[in-house]
């Protein structure tokens, strides 16, 4: 009977020991982030092992080497003993990491092992130590050390405790490891994909003008030469017509994908959107020998859009027309008011649309003809990008034909205000 009261009072030890490993477990899940978790853990091998202060040191394999990167944070010399490597050779945490196991000291001065210049580096006086092994997947990572018992030697239970906060620990920083890896990479491939944006947008700008001469000056030469120099200016024109689809590609590339958040919208004469895209393809339609005829009644009509975007969603329409009207064909735009929206008819007199492909026209990628024997290039993006800009503007596109060889009408449904 007089053990009793020495028994309950152990029990009740080791459920608030159990406890305080529990929520140890739940603090370390609860972040993927270095640092903090770091932190997390050196604060609880401190109170658990009631020890000054606690460190984690995480193994380099390119200098080979341990690096201390966390202490406990109420410990003022922590910044200067994250700036201190511990060789694996001649110390006690190598000792510990190279031999896999736990090492116990209550007098380090006893010990030829300890790393006096890590002492003497951070100006912190170690007395006693306590270190466990931090593995992955049986592979060494690192070494957590609780330092200078606060009262008495160390004892089983402080082994016990570091040795489970070294298992969750070795756990828990390789999956931060891992989202900082992950995070990196993220932000890199992000980076190129706004390099490979910005140079896409500089590109065709920069080769629009240019090609535009092109496409003026062999047209021209094309109407006015003959026989031999005839032949040259049309294989150019055909050359530079195909680089201009090649442009128009490489343009929609960039708007594959496109959200809401992404448009600037701004109030804008819906006459200069038509205005711009016309200019964009007046010299190819004049290359195809097209007639492009464009009808604006309402000049004073104002929509709330992204210029850019819902300009080039209408190139893109109006650059489709021109590639499936054979030459010497016919384009129009017209634009007419309805309550509480516009619409853009685009109308051409070209190869038309079969029934069963009026609605996968605006899939990516997508081409009527069969790709081994098709006679026009291009992706098969403009009208899906189209669609996208176009939804994305609260808007709908569809398309009628009446057959083969009867032509194609493109619709716009593009909301007011």
């Amino acid at each position: 009977m007089t053990d009793q009261p020495h028994t309950i009072a152990a029990c009740e030890r080791e459920i608030r020991r159990l406890n305080r490993l529990v929520e140890a477990s739940l603090m370390i899940n609860s972040t993927l982030e270095l640092q903090p978790l770091l932190n997390i853990i050196m604060d609880f091998a401190a109170e658990l092992t009631e020890a000054e202060s606690a460190s984690i040191m995480l193994y380099d394999q390119d200098t080979n080497e341990l690096h201390f990167v966390a202490s406990t944070t109420d410990n003022p010399v922590a910044p200067r003993l994250l700036r201190i490597p511990v060789p694996l050779e001649g110390s006690v945490a190598g000792t510990i990491l190279r031999e896999n196991r736990v090492i116990v000291l209550d007098d380090v001065t006893a010990d030829p092992r300890h790393y006096r210049q890590a002492d003497s580096m951070s100006g912190f006086a170690t007395r006693s130590l306590i270190g466990v092994p931090m593995r992955f997947k049986d592979h060494p990572i690192g070494v957590l050390e609780a330092v200078n018992r606060r009262e008495g030697h160390w004892t089983d239970e402080d082994r016990s405790n570091l040795l489970v906060l070294a298992s969750q620990a070795a756990i828990a920083i390789e999956n931060a490891r891992l989202i900082q890896q992950l995070q990196k990479a993220f932000n890199e491939l992000d980076q190129l994909d706004k390099l490979k944006n910005d140079f896409i947008a500089i590109a065709s700008h920069e080769l629009r003008t240019p090609l535009s001469v092109i496409l003026g000056y062999a047209t021209f030469l094309k109407e006015d030469a003959q026989g031999e120099v005839g032949e040259h200016a049309t294989a150019v024109l055909n050359s530079a017509i195909r680089m201009r689809n090649l442009i128009e590609d490489m343009t929609n590339l960039r708007y594959l994908k496109l959200g809401e958040g992404e448009l600037v919208r701004e109030h804008i004469p819906l006459a200069a959107i038509v205005q711009s895209a016309q200019n964009d393809v007046e010299s190819l339609a004049q290359a195809k020998g097209h007639i492009l005829r464009v009808q604006i009644p309402d000049i004073s009509l104002v929509v709330v859009a992204d210029r850019i975007k819902i300009g080039m969603a209408l190139t893109n329409i109006l650059n489709n027309a021109i590639k499936f009207t054979p030459s010497g064909g016919q384009i129009t735009l017209t634009c007419e008011r309805k309550p509480q929206a516009v619409w853009i008819v685009v109308r051409d007199s070209g190869i038309g649309i079969p029934q069963d492909q009026l609605t996968r026209i605006f899939e990516e990628f997508h081409q009527v003809e069969d790709h081994m024997t098709r006679r026009h290039g291009g992706m098969g993006l403009g009208l899906a990008i189209a669609k996208a800009v176009i939804e994305a503007h609260g808007g709908r596109i569809w398309a009628e034909s009446e057959g083969p060889n009867r032509g194609s009408t493109f619709y716009i449904n593009l909301p007011l205000g």
